[in-house]
């Protein structure tokens, strides 16, 4: 997961620096909460950084039930399948009032220095490299594991860290944590309950998630989750 993070880290510092530069110009907005970036089969040859906020991409399975793909916070670069696709094959809302910066494909691949272009193939790359992770997780793990998983990927991605443990302030719902992992919402309040027992995530006095990345992380190397008596 921090290969995927540093490749995330490296387009941004890659976009900035290129806007320093200017050999590319963004357009810098903001979108409410809940307001849509953009919209699932919509003509879109943007991609976008988060400066603030928190962004979720979510799509829909032919019945019309909502899966939840991946969460952006501040840092992050999204939108990068308008390289290879002319229509969005996701929707992107603010969970939010989000900040972003909107730059056109066209200008990252014609900029005339090398390391914007590298940038953003590396983390295409690896952005392919995290989607073959969550589909192995789907197959290979319980629900249970794949909840640790999906909790240590968000506390790197979107948690203020600190030594061992990553503290998530912005509010992800069960709902929410229940379409990205693949189960009910009743079955992640059970798991959350579980981990909570075992100290491997605790509620802190603003109900903010704080997640303990080294503890977990052993739990799914080890499947060992001591939940007391």
């Amino acid at each position: 997961m921090e290969l995927f993070c540093n490749a995330e880290r490296s387009l941004a510092d890659a976009l900035r620096e290129a806007a320093r530069r200017g050999t590319i110009r963004g357009t810098r907005f903001r979108v409410g909460r809940r307001e849509h970036v953009y919209n699932l089969g919509q003509p879109d040859a943007h991609i976008y950084l988060v400066e603030s906020g928190q962004v979720k991409t979510l799509t829909h399975t032919r019945d019309g039930k909502q899966c939840l793909l991946s969460i952006h916070g501040p840092g992050d670069v999204f939108g990068e399948s308008s390289v290879l696709a002319v229509n969005r094959t996701e929707t992107a809302q603010a969970m939010q009032i989000t900040t972003l910066v909107q730059v056109r494909v066209a200008q990252m691949m014609n900029d005339r220095e090398p390391p914007l272009r590298e940038a953003l193939i590396g983390h295409m790359a690896n952005r392919l490299q995290e989607q073959q992770q969550v589909i192995a997780n789907l197959v290979t793990m319980d629900s249970e594991h794949r909840l640790a998983a999906l909790l240590v990927n968000l506390g790197k991605k979107v948690g203020k860290r600190r030594d061992h443990t990553a503290l998530i302030r912005d509010r992800i719902t069960q709902e929410e944590l229940a379409e990205m992992v693949g189960t009910t919402r009743s079955r992640i309040g059970y798991f959350l309950k579980r981990f909570s027992v075992a100290g491997v995530v605790h509620r802190t006095e603003d109900a903010h998630l704080c997640i303990h990345i080294t503890e977990l992380t052993n739990y799914l190397e080890n499947s060992s989750l001591s939940v007391g008596p």
